[in-house]
């Protein structure tokens, strides 16, 4: 209460003196009361000392001291001494203030299932722990650092395939201001061709589904051939058998259910003996609040990124600004835009939002592909093509316009982020090029934004078509382009451009579509895959995975930014999509089978795989709102946030993210402290660059624990993160204690725990 009254006391003083510098009362106090006297010094003093003595005139500092009447000097040192007291208690009370209420189990079971479980299960998710460090090593992508401290300890030596780099400590310092220094030219401008990285004289070619990288023209020369290393497909399979085996084992299923009961019981404690506090540390930050904290849109669709009533005032601005401009051909003959409409009945009066209709509704639900044919304006899928599409007549100059406007509402809002997806289909090889010239003479660029490149699973449909071959020739559609740029950079320069704000990678389709094939070593390469049948979402993400990965090295190489795969996940469909996205992917989006894998979910905490969660667009689609399990993933500690999706077809107001927050608040009474813990989670996540993480969230943001964490940016308090990262270290020495009792059983004999094929790489 003292610490109150004192803040309102100098809140009230400090508004007065900006009124006026005089502090003398229009009364006189009795000379044995000489505290405005002794304060008027103090005040006197500390103006002295925020001045630059050394650069005033003598004479000016003598007049002072005699003013003053005091030894200056001797005054001087002992506001030193008293400031240095200070600073200790400012520690003292940030160790106080990540004090909480603790809950702690003792005795020798913990668990509630048999000791001997408890050590098959415990191994068992150590080795998948151990797999997908494996694969993220190798892979240049991130692995949670508590994480993989704890499997180091565990192992007899250091992990061999660790061949990421630690981040460099930033430049950024701790009292920065929290908005990173804007550019003062366009990234896109200014940039000729001499200034672009030189030409390594290397030569690609595709070999069974991965593209190999020669330092010579000559390809039949294996000596020839770069170290880029990258998983094989037989060990990929190996792996996954060994994942699908552990997930349906009985007591590691058992294990990990109660390990997730628990973690739900112990967050409820922690809120009934925290909470307040938490609240009282976030009152105690000034001018940090939800509104204006970093928050990243983590899952959104560029196609689909404005609302319904910004893309109807577009459209009808576009009928009277342009109505003479060929748009479209038909039939050889060029269509204008007001042709277009005329050939519909349709007047700019006569638009909206309702004539549009691209809201998702109830009959959308389970039904994919009446949300697809959402995605058309009115119905027409030629409105589709000119308004939301980057390749048409006019070169996408509508669809530049609106992101830009979307752009420009994102930069006035100041804090919140997005990180769009532009599609890739991989039906010609031309397509990067069309896109990177799109974002480039449109000059399509915002520090808000950052890109993600998705590809849709629809091989079927173009085989169809005879637009391919065969599978293999769709992902040299897709990956060559990116390795004859990062090889010579000048061969494709608004592609070198357009990628230096690309931060990875996405797979999309619908989940739900049954699959015929089982993905094994019998399975079809991709140069021999010319059935109608589409590939497996495991096919799929591990060529996308491998030739990222092979990618990834090159671009190490030559000091070029890396990417990282981020696909769609667990939104419907089959359960082993979520086992090759805990092998193959940084983050995922959706995740919303996790709820129906106890082990899965229980693997993704221990890893802190991110996930981007849109319950909004679930609702429409899959799973109602109420039973959305996204509350119990935030209490169990689940690395998740929150995402808009689509806001063209589930969201009504200017600002989609802040909707989605705002509902799932009321629904879920999130607390502040809920919410702000979001809004971190989707920075940390992010593909932005680590200089800008690092003055959005503090300079430390990378290390562990509360350590990592600075209030005054992130509006989360010690005490939340703290508890986090405690809990998650119980979890994982819960394991690795029970692997260390029984270390001359090792890992040799999960075989007969599983009763599954040798594990690969023993590493223990």
């Amino acid at each position: 209460m003292d610490g109150k009254y004192k803040e309102i006391a100098e809140e009230l003083f400090s508004r007065g003196l900006t009124e006026s510098e005089m502090r003398t009362a229009p009364y006189e106090f009795p000379e044995d009361s000489p505290i405005e006297q002794l304060e008027e010094k103090r005040h006197r003093l500390e103006r002295q000392i925020s001045q630059d003595v050394k650069l005033e005139p003598e004479i000016l500092v003598r007049a002072k001291q005699d003013f003053m009447k005091i030894d200056s000097a001797t005054d001087l040192e002992f506001l030193k001494e008293q400031s240095m007291v200070t600073v200790d208690h400012a520690l003292k009370d940030t160790i106080v203030e990540r004090e909480y209420q603790r809950v702690s189990i003792s005795g020798e079971e913990k668990c509630g299932v048999p000791f001997t479980d408890l050590v098959d299960a415990a191994k068992c998710v150590v080795k998948a722990l151990f797999i997908r460090e494996k694969y993220m090593a190798l892979s240049m992508q991130s692995f949670c650092k508590t994480t993989a401290r704890t499997l180091q300890e565990l192992g007899e030596k250091p992990m061999e395939l660790r061949v990421y780099e630690e981040i460099p400590e930033t430049p950024v310092d701790a009292d920065a201001p929290m908005d990173p220094p804007a550019s003062d030219t366009h990234p896109y401008e200014g940039q000729a061709l001499s200034n672009m990285p030189s030409d390594t004289g290397y030569s690609c070619k595709m070999v069974d589904g991965v593209v190999h990288v020669y330092s010579k023209e000559n390809h039949t020369d294996k000596s020839t051939e770069l170290d880029l290393p990258y998983t094989d497909l037989q060990e990929y399979i190996t792996d996954m058998n060994v994942m699908m085996a552990l997930i349906i084992n009985g007591p590691v299923k058992s294990f990990c259910y109660r390990r997730l009961q628990y973690l739900s019981s112990k967050f409820q404690m922690h809120i009934l003996l925290n909470e307040m506090k938490e609240l009282a540390a976030q009152k105690k930050v000034p001018h940090r609040d939800f509104y204006n904290i970093r928050k990243v849109d983590t899952h959104i669709h560029a196609s689909s990124c404005m609302n319904q009533k910004h893309l109807l005032r577009f459209i009808k601005r576009a009928m009277k600004k342009y109505p003479k401009e060929i748009v479209h051909i038909e039939r050889g003959r060029g269509q204008t835009l007001m042709e277009v409409f005329e050939n519909m009945n349709l007047t700019a009066f006569d638009l909206s939002v309702d004539t549009l209709d691209m809201h998702a509704d109830r009959n959308t639900f389970h039904r994919f592909d009446k949300f697809n044919a959402k995605y058309n304006p009115i119905g027409e899928s030629i409105l589709r093509e000119i308004f939301i599409k980057t390749d048409n007549h006019i070169e996408g100059k509508y669809f530049a316009h609106i992101i830009k406007e979307v752009m420009e509402d994102l930069e006035e809002s100041k804090y919140q982020n997005v990180e769009l997806r532009l599609s890739i289909y991989g039906r010609c090889r031309d397509e990067w090029d069309k896109l990177a010239k799109w974002a480039v003479t449109h000059s399509v660029y915002s520090d808000n934004v950052r890109w993600l490149i998705q590809v849709p699973r629809l091989f079927d449909v173009y085989h169809t078509k005879k637009q391919l071959a065969n599978f293999q020739e769709m992902l040299e559609n897709i990956f060559m382009p990116l390795f004859e740029v990062t090889v010579d950079p000048s061969s494709h320069p608004e592609l070198h451009l357009f990628l230096q704000h690309v931060v990875g990678f996405d797979s999309v389709d619908d989940e739900s579509k049954p699959e015929h094939h089982v993905f094994n070593l019998d399975s079809p390469l991709p140069a021999s895959w010319n059935e109608d049948g589409n590939p497996p979402y495991s096919y799929y993400l591990y060529y996308m995975y491998a030739n990222m990965t092979v990618l990834n090295h090159l671009r190490r190489k030559r000091s070029f930014h890396t990417f990282v795969l981020r696909p769609h996940c667990g939104e419907a469909g089959p359960i082993h999509h979520l086992v090759s996205g805990f092998l193959l992917s940084q983050n995922i989006s959706h995740g919303l089978l996790l709820r129906k894998a106890p082990v899965l979910q229980y693997l993704y905490y221990l890893a802190q795989i991110g996930i981007a969660m849109s319950p909004l667009s679930n609702n429409s689609l899959f799973l109602s709102y109420h039973r959305n399990p996204l509350p119990e993933y935030l209490s169990r500690g689940l690395q998740i946030s929150l995402s808009t999706d689509d806001p063209l077809q589930f969201h009504f107001t200017k600002e989609p993210l802040m909707e989605e927050y705002s509902i799932a608040t009321q629904v879920w009474k999130l607390s502040s402290c809920d919410m702000c813990e979001l809004s971190r989670n989707s920075v940390l996540m992010s593909g932005f660059s680590h200089k800008t993480k690092s003055y959005w969230m503090g300079p430390r943001y990378h290390h562990e624990g509360p350590e990592s964490n600075d209030i005054r940016r992130t509006n989360v308090p010690d005490i939340r993160v703290a508890y986090r990262h405690e809990t998650l270290n119980e979890e994982l020495h819960l394991i690795t204690n029970a692997v260390r009792t029984d270390e001359q059983g090792g890992f040799d004999e999960l075989e007969d725990t599983l009763s599954m094929a040798p594990f690969p790489g023993r590493r223990l």
